[in-house]
Parts: structure tokens; sequence; C-alpha cells
């Protein structure tokens, strides 16, 4: 996270304590073994006859991505390591054990002949830099330009305005306006920024008030639902849009515009929901909030102005990418190259970029290319009955299992094990999906369970952060979390369905 953030402090004290819980999570002993299994089952799956996995001709490249992605399954599910360090295990592993530049006992059969299906090892490299990755980081250049220029504070001085006093609709402006930065601004520098806003507050409230749990809250629901909204919200929307667009793939052609126009609506009537449900938990004892915003930003004319037309450009281009014809990744560039080049983003910068959220997110781009490249997917096709399974117990199912384990893992994890599967699934069932929005709904159903899991403080930076105000037990974010996942996951795949039966995300 870039230093000049309104808010590193805390970001900074985040990743302090995610450590810490690691280590006290997995103290070395259970560390170890944790490790023993995570690499003793891949290599079990690894040495097993092909005849285990009921895949008939299973060739020896597929039965190594297997038991890769069994590894990466098993060391995102553990945690003993931090997620990012596991993509990337996972992408050395599979260059060098199923690439078409792998050791070279690794290519050849008993007779000596070459496989057939080796994995490009240029496609597993290009995951690096895959076009959702220049998303991404025209995100992330956006994000660092906005608070150097003092646009994140003057933005949010101006949004939270018009709400007023009044306590309850202070709860909603919070809400709102966290939720919309988040669209564009990772759901951690938000979370960061918009409770230092809040902090004078919290302190200033009644000691015996509820409104304070309630204001504490908001800004992580407000920053998970708020990162629905855009391809570029949060990693898990990036991995399950990549799936769906892969011209090699599915080529659905979903584009950001396209994206907003059914996501947006869809966040802000659940952030209406969320006020309703917070308000009714924890009512406001004090009647009137005043905010005292201050920003300590050292003004440059020339380059705020830069900053705000390049913002205001790219955002425009971003939602017209349906009328211009040029497609969101490419549109991302524009932040990068303007503002470099005007020296607004300077290379101490660039070195500040969430570099291992892009390590994360090409793992799982990996995995998906071993899978395909390998013929993997395919067999799972041809000897796995998806097309009988019924597709309603299939969504249900897999958004219930996802938002279960996003809640105790990362998102970006989770939604890294599910996609691929789900890709494959969805591929062999999209006449049966149909009926039901497509294979948009069992893909993009995965990011928005990702995204509602917010039950646990562990369960997303945001709620991490906001626990740590001290004016939140447990059992608030628990009850919370659950009310507004609930609801969340019935409109959200209500909302997939419909949008998909209209041809808007497909």
């Amino acid at each position: 996270m870039f230093t000049n953030f309104h808010g590193f402090h805390l970001v900074e004290s985040y990743h302090k304590w995610k450590k810490e819980h690691r280590n006290s999570k997995n103290p070395i002993g259970l560390k170890v073994l944790k490790l023993f299994f995570a690499i003793a089952i891949p290599l079990f799956l690894w040495i097993a006859p092909s005849e285990l996995y009921g895949l008939p001709g299973l060739n020896p490249v597929e039965h190594r991505v297997i038991a890769i992605f069994a590894f990466a399954a098993l060391m995102w599910l553990f945690d003993a390591v931090p997620a990012w360090t596991t993509s990337l295990v996972v992408v050395v592993l599979l260059l060098f054990c199923t690439s078409d530049s792998a050791l070279w006992f690794f290519q050849t059969d008993a007779a000596g002949e070459k496989f057939a299906n080796l994995v490009n090892n240029t496609a597993i490299l290009h995951c690096f830099a895959d076009p959702t990755i220049m998303l991404f980081i025209g995100g992330f250049i956006i994000a660092i330009a906005a608070t150097k220029s003092g646009l994140d504070m003057k933005l949010a001085k101006v949004m939270l305005k018009p709400f007023g006093t009044k306590s309850e609709n202070v709860l909603l402006g919070f809400l709102l306006v966290t939720a919309i930065f988040s669209m564009f601004i990772s759901n951690t520098a938000t979370a960061a920024m918009m409770l230092t806003f809040l902090a004078p507050v919290l302190k200033a409230l009644p000691a015996d008030g509820k409104g304070k749990i309630g204001l504490a809250l908001a800004i992580p629901i407000g920053a998970n639902i708020g990162g629905i909204g855009t391809p570029i919200g949060t990693p898990p929307n990036a991995i399950a849009l990549k799936f769906l667009n892969d011209p090699t793939g599915m080529n659905l052609g979903i584009g950001f515009g396209q994206w907003m126009m059914v996501m947006v609506p869809f966040t802000l009537v659940l952030l209406f929901i969320a006020w309703i449900v917070l308000r009714r938990l924890f009512p406001f004892k004090q009647k009137q909030i005043v905010l005292q915003i201050e920003s300590h930003h050292t003004s440059s004319p020339v380059r705020d102005v830069i900053v705000y037309i390049t913002f205001a450009i790219t955002v425009a281009l971003w939602l017209t990418d349906a009328i211009t014809g040029v497609n969101a990744n490419v549109v991302a560039m524009l932040p990068v190259g303007v503002l470099c080049i005007a020296g607004v983003i300077t290379k101490r910068d660039l070195e500040q970029i969430s570099w291992s959220i892009l390590w994360m997110i090409a793992g799982a781009f990996a995995l998906g290319v071993a899978m395909r490249q390998s013929g993997l997917a395919e067999q799972m096709i041809a000897a796995i009955p998806f097309g009988q399974w019924s597709p309603i117990v299939v969504i249900i199912g897999s958004g219930l299992l996802c938002y279960l384990m996003a809640n105790f893992i990362s998102h970006t994890a989770t939604a890294a094990l599910f996609v691929p599967i789900l890709a494959i699934a969805g591929t062999s069932m999209a006449d049966s999906l149909a009926s039901l929005g497509g294979v948009a709904t069992l893909l993009i159903g995965v990011a928005i369970c990702s995204s509602l899991a917010m039950v646990l403080p562990i369960s997303t930076p945001p709620n991490a952060l906001a626990d740590a105000t001290g004016f939140i037990q447990q059992k608030h974010m628990v009850k919370t979390g659950l009310i507004i996942g609930f609801i969340g996951l019935i409109l959200g795949y209500l909302v997939l369905i419909i949008s998909g039966s209209y041809g808007l995300l497909n």
C-alpha cells in the first residue's frame, strides 16, 4: 500500500495483525503438520495410478496438473503461508513439471517420446501480464494518483456533505461513499481511509449508545458490497470475468460498462437494505453527527488538474466501452501512460503497487491455462456427467460452499479455487444453465458469494480494520454479516438469473 495514503498506518497495523494472527493460529508444530499434509496428499495423487481418478486415458501431464491443483487448494485452505506465495509456487510447479520447457524427464514418457499435451510455457508466464492484470494495474495507478492529488479526500467531503448531520443519514452516507470508493480503489485502502475519517466521530458518540457499532460496521459492509460493482472492485470479480471472456474459452465479451450496468444497481439496493438492518440493530442515541474531514494535502494545481481529467476520462471510457469499442483492459493503460509521463506517478509509486494481489490472480489464471491446455478440462467434461446434474443444485451448492469457505480463507483464494472447476462444469452444462442466466450466473455468483462473506474479523481486511477500532464485538459482526450475506445471496442470484435471461451478461 502506498505510503502517502490517508489511513496508511491502519493498513500497516492490519498487515502486522495478519502476520501475528497467522503465526498464533499456526504455531510451528501445527504449521509443519499442515505443510506436511499439503505436500504429502498431492504427492500421493502424483504417484497414484491413473485409474484412481476415474478419468479414462488420463495422461501423465494431466495427472500432474491434478496434483498441483490439489496442492494449491490445500495450501490456500490451511493458510499456513500467505496465499500469494502459494500462487507463485503453483506457477513455478506448472512451469517445471507440466510445460514444454519443463525438466527433460517430465517432458517424455517411458519410451522417450515427448508428450503432445505439454502446456505452453509462454502461456503460463503470460498470466503475469494478462490483460486483466493490466486492468488492475490501471486501477492501482488511479488510486495512487487520487491520493497524491488529494482527490480522494475532496471527493469524500463532497459526497458526504449532502447527507447532512442527522445520524441515520450520516450512516447511509458512509455506506454509499465507502461503496463508491471501493469500486475503484482496493477494499482495504477504502476501509482504512473511511475509518480514519470516522475515528473522531466514534470517540465522540455516547459510550452507552449502539449507533457507533453501526457506524463502524458500515465501513466494512460498504467496502465489501461496493467491490462487487466493478470488475476491478475486488480480485474475485476479475478471476470470474477472465474465465468468462477468455477468447479460447467461453468468449462472452462482458465489458466493464456491461458489468456495472447490472452490478451497480444490485449493490445500491443491497446497501440500502444494509442501512435498514444497521439502523434496526444499532439505533443511535445521539441524533446529530457533525463530520470534520480535514485534508493535509499540499496542492499542486497543474498536477491535480491532470489527475482529475485523467480520472474522469478513464471512468467515462470504462463505462462506454461498448460504444467506443475500446475494451476496459486497454483503457486501463491510459492513466498509466498519462500520469507517468506527466510525473504524477514516479518509480517509487510503482514500487508500492500491491503486487501480491496481482501474483495471486496470476496463479489462478495459470491453473486455468494448465487445465485447458493439458486437456484435463476436456477430459473432465467428457468423463463427468455434468449435463445430468441439476443446474439449480449446482448453482446453490457452489454458492453456499464458496460463501462458507470465503469467511475463513482469502476471498481471492476462494475464487481461484472454485472458478476454474466451475468453468469446466459450466461449459458442459451450458444448455441446462441457459434458463438460469447461463454460465455467468455460476461464475459471477462465486465472485458475489466471496464478497458477501464478512461474518468474522478474519473474513476480509475491511472487517479486521473495523474490528480494530474496539467498538465492535464479534457477535455484532457475525449477526450483521449473516443477515446481509443471506439477503445478498438471494438477491444476487436473482439479479444474475434475470440479467442472464435478458442477455445482459452473455
